[in-house]
């Protein structure tokens, strides 16, 4: 086969728009690029800006150019007997079937592919398939992506890259995608199926790399077979060595790997107090800052207690980016400079993980939602299976669709067959239950923490020693999981899983099995089966008439940003019912009584049809039945418990977003305090429990974490030690805090014409003295939309890039790495951007906080905790208001010096932290930065005067 690489560039993305450059690239049977055709082509219309902007493509490049009836003479001969190949090909085929047809050519008839499609079925675990991050991940040489040249030359290199893995793939694995596109009367149903042929007459140099099991090709084998870290090791490693000889070598080991590694005394006293921690059995509540490497700070400790007091320590994690990071980065490098075997296992939530017997039921049925889809992630499985050894659905890029896929095939406790299923031994959630079953270190997040308390202790491996990371999170998650969260398609996903029409659904699936069958009851089961259909369409429709029902009783909250899930909010009080309270509660019967029918009936003919002798084959689907209805039965009650509206321990309330309407709704029930819960499931129960973050103090006190988390009775008995670790990085140095103190202010999430103004020029002439490489932190949506579009403008002309979330297409990781790609840009985020985002190095100058993060006030749980505040005589500002707010500001300060290196600047423009008597409490809980007020004249004069001075300083250290 012969393939042609296509690009064009083009005035615009519109069908009249003009083709300005031609890039083809030609690949040769044995797979090398054997000729590279490029041309500028002269348009009749002029090069917008943002053309020009793009591809660095200008009138001058063209003027002298052929017209397109040169180019298309010089190019079609090269399109003779070739498959077209693009990167989104559909796009450059458009282009070129009009070109041909404007200079007289017949159109293009042959095969056509595309790189996207090959990416992510053959690398499924890539992060973004964009053709520039594609090319930086292979290592593949793009000089100058949007031209049309470089994009052809990569694409055609990527695309080589893509044959050589396909001829890798199992035999088994290639008649697995043959099959799965046969139907599909596709280009690349032919194009595999041509692959397969070839295959097949090649000798298999390597069939033992994989595990071949019921026509699937694995990368795993039986996870029995998994041994713990030191088996035939008769004595303890550690059995001789104290805690300060072993962190000795360990040093030792990682200053031999690690050329440039540096002894940071923070993480030396954290490493220290945790292992104090644990050797008396306290608690421990330790601030860590930036830089100070808590991770191997808790990690050391854990592996050196668990190996010498054979005794395991749980690590809990807020985010499931943190559990990967630990996976990918921490534990490698523990594994090589621990000096014997040890095991970190990272144990998840259940739904993370692939139920194989789940995924073949549905290849095999074709069981396929929206079947373009569909194919192309089961195709993305089928080839993932060969590469994954845990089945984590963190490893795959699925698209936008994918979440809906995977929950069709993800493992569930309630349709789990355990030891009867086909699978058990290569099960993924096994695997990794057994994994933390036989380590030394279980690495896990906070949801499941609870999952596993509200499941009686039955998920995770017992432990006595918890570490707890990120833990001014632990609250919040803890709310949520021991209250009600229940939202619109949860309900939905249950009711269409069990029934979606006469042939989708799990009931259909079991009637047209006892259908064939040969017994006397199939018949009688069968309209048992047919009489649920009535009841289940009922339940849909008096679901989506409440779901409609509460969406209208929720007003817009003024400074979320559209799509937030908490756009629309309302709280509902126990003892003032909205007046549509009984039409509410009349639906909710309704539900009630239907699905408990429905659960009756299904209960009962699962259990008759057990007792049975015929074997129908249907052990898998009844359990996934069963599973379906156990979830019916718990979504039932919940919605009850919420309706019913009679607990003041509790706050109620719904949110939703304008984007979705009804279908976003969700009902929380959560309680209005959980210290006293964490207290009994943890400080009193638990030996030792380590909690660190890098903003647990506030105003150099950890008096407000301590009551949040129920720690006031561990404090007072001497149980529990706290520590604020010094800071790694030299801030008075490393960063300047600017305070215009005569800046105007605001009242409320908007701001009017004379703030915005001066906010918005600030904002730009801060913006041009750091070459842009700013990121400003808003705490109302209003507001950052306010500013968006008159920042903009001032700054096109800069050659300065504003991005804005919610307004620029994205989610929060691709703005960031949007932000990260331009060197002149300034990047406006809300609340998602005030943690977790890191930009380390030169990408991040500038830090600019318009208002100080205070939580709006009307949030119903701040609200709850505010009026009980107020009944014990408390000053709810004080108490909540304030800490939370130093908490988030602090973790949005973080954002700015991530590394010994960094240096930048941030501007607080709100006044209030001069000039207010709370105000201090922020300043004062910084990790010491230079701080200066001044007005707002002199800012930016002192701005470029500090930059400067850094800028002479870093060049004078060069030479």
């Amino acid at each position: 086969m012969k393939y042609a690489v296509l690009d064009f560039e083009t005035t615009g993305n519109q069908p009249s728009d003009e083709i300005i450059q031609v890039g083809l690239a030609i690949i040769d049977e044995d797979l090398s690029v054997s000729k590279i055709y490029s041309s500028y082509v002269k348009p009749n219309v002029a090069i917008p800006p943002f053309i020009t902007g793009l591809t660095g493509i200008t009138e001058d490049d063209v003027k002298d150019a052929p017209d397109l009836d040169m180019v298309m003479m010089e190019m079609v001969p090269l399109l003779n007997d070739v498959v077209l190949v693009g990167h989104n090909v559909a796009f450059d085929f458009n282009y070129l079937q009009s070109a041909l047809d404007k200079t007289g050519y017949l159109p293009f008839t042959g095969r056509i592919l595309d790189t996207m499609d090959f990416l992510k079925i053959i690398f499924p675990s890539l992060t973004s398939y964009q053709l520039g991050q594609v090319s930086s991940e292979f290592e593949v040489q793009h000089d100058r992506p949007h031209q049309a040249d470089s994009d052809a030359l990569a694409t055609a290199l990527i695309f080589i890259k893509c044959l050589e893995e396909i001829f890798g793939l199992p035999l088994l694995t290639l008649q697995r995608l043959s099959d799965l596109f046969a139907g599909e009367d596709s280009d690349l149903g032919w194009f595999f199926d041509a692959m397969l042929q070839e295959k097949e007459r090649q000798f298999d140099a390597n069939p033992n790399v994989f595990t071949y099991y019921r026509q699937y090709a694995l990368q795993v084998d039986d996870w029995m077979e998994m041994i713990p870290p030191r088996y035939g090791i008769d004595s303890n490693p550690l059995s001789m060595m104290t805690f300060e000889q072993f962190m000795d070598e360990i040093r030792e080991r990682l200053r031999a790997k690690l050329p440039q590694y540096e002894e940071r005394e923070a993480q030396n006293i954290m490493q220290n107090e945790v292992m104090q921690a644990f050797q008396e059995d306290k608690h421990l509540l330790v601030e860590a800052g930036t830089g100070t490497g808590k991770s191997l700070g808790y990690l050391l400790p854990a592996i050196y207690h668990s190996v010498k007091q054979d005794e395991k320590v749980m690590v809990s994690t807020h985010t499931i980016n943190l559990q990967e990071q630990l996976r990918e980065r921490d534990i490698p490098l523990l594994t090589e400079v621990v000096p014997f075997p040890f095991r970190a296992a990272v144990f998840k939530g259940r739904q993370h993980y692939l139920c194989l017997r789940k995924f073949e039921h549905k290849i095999n049925r074709r069981d396929f939602a929206t079947p373009k889809e569909d194919v192309m992630i089961a195709a993305q499985m089928i080839v993932w299976l060969t590469q994954t050894e845990t089945g984590d659905d963190e490893e795959l890029n699925m698209g936008n669709r994918g979440g809906d896929f995977w929950e069709t095939v993800a493992s569930e406790s309630d349709s789990c067959l355990g030891r009867a299923c086909p699978w058990f031994r290569k099960c993924y959630y096994h695997r990794a239950k057994h994994e933390a079953g036989i380590a030394d270190v279980v690495i896990t997040n906070h949801s499941k923490l609870f999952t596993d308390i509200q499941a009686g202790h039955q998920l995770l491996p017992s432990y006595e020693r918890l570490v707890i990371d990120e833990a001014h999170h632990l609250e919040d998650v803890a709310g949520k999981h021991l209250g009600l969260q229940l939202k619109y398609f949860t309900v939905v996903h249950t009711l269409t899983r069990l029934y979606k029409d006469s042939k989708t659904g799990q009931l259909p699936n079991l009637r047209g099995l006892l259908q064939s069958a040969k017994n006397e009851k199939a018949s009688g089961w069968c309209s048992l089966i047919d009489s649920m259909y009535h009841s289940l369409i009922e339940v849909k429709e008096n679901w989506d008439k409440l779901s409609e029902m509460l969406f209208t009783l929720m007003p817009d909250r003024s400074d979320a940003a559209p799509g937030d899930p908490g756009q629309f909010v309302l709280r509902l009080l126990p003892n003032k019912k909205p007046k549509e309270w009984d039409v509410a509660a009349d639906l909710e019967n309704q539900i009630y009584v239907a699905l408990g029918d429905v659960i009756r009936k299904g209960e009962r003919i699962l259990s008759e049809i057990k007792d049975e002798s015929d074997d129908f084959g249907a052990e898998g689907l009844m359990t996934d039945i069963s599973g379906l209805l156990k979830d019916a039965a718990n979504e039932r009650e919940g919605l009850r418990f919420f309706i019913k509206l009679d607990d003041d321990e509790t706050v109620y309330w719904i949110e939703g977003n304008g984007s979705y309407r009804s279908r976003s709704l969700q009902i929380f029930a959560v309680p209005i305090d959980v210290s006293a819960q964490l207290k009994s499931y943890f400080f009193d129960k638990k030996k030792s429990v380590v909690m660190t973050s890098a903003t647990l103090s506030v105003d150099k006190s950890f008096q407000y974490m301590i009551e949040q988390l129920g720690l006031e009775e561990a404090a007072s008995e001497d149980r529990l030690f706290t520590s604020m670790l010094p800071s790694p990085f030299n801030y008075r140095d490393q960063a300047l805090l600017v305070i215009p103190r005569d800046f105007p202010s605001v009242k409320g999430s908007v701001g009017d014409d004379h703030f915005v103004s001066t906010l918005v020029q600030s904002l730009a002439d801060t913006a041009i003295v750091t070459r842009g490489r700013m990121l400003v932190l808003f705490t109302s949506y209003r507001m950052l939309r306010q500013v968006y579009d008159p920042l903009k403008e001032l700054l096109s002309s800069e050659g300065i890039t504003v991005i804005g979330q919610g307004m620029d297409s994205g989610n929060r990781s691709k703005l960031t790495r949007r932000f990260q790609g331009q060197s002149a840009s300034v990047l406006l985020g809300t609340s998602s951007f005030w943690e977790g985002v890191d930009i380390p190095g030169e990408a991040l100058t500038s830090l600019a906080i318009v208002r100080l993060p205070f939580q709006p006030p009307n949030h119903p749980l701040i609200e709850a905790k505010s009026e009980r505040l107020q009944r014990e005589k408390k000053n709810p500002f004080m108490k909540l208001s304030v800490p939370q707010a130093v908490i988030r500001f602090k973790q949005g300060f973080g954002r700015l010096v991530r590394s010994s290196q960094d240096r930048g600047i941030v501007v607080v423009y709100d006044t209030r932290i001069l000039e207010s008597y709370y105000g201090k409490y922020f300043l004062y809980s910084l990790p010491g930065p230079k701080m200066e007020h001044m007005p707002l004249g002199q800012m930016v004069p002192r701005i470029s005067e500090w930059l400067i001075a850094e800028e002479q300083e870093g060049s004078s250290l060069a030479d």
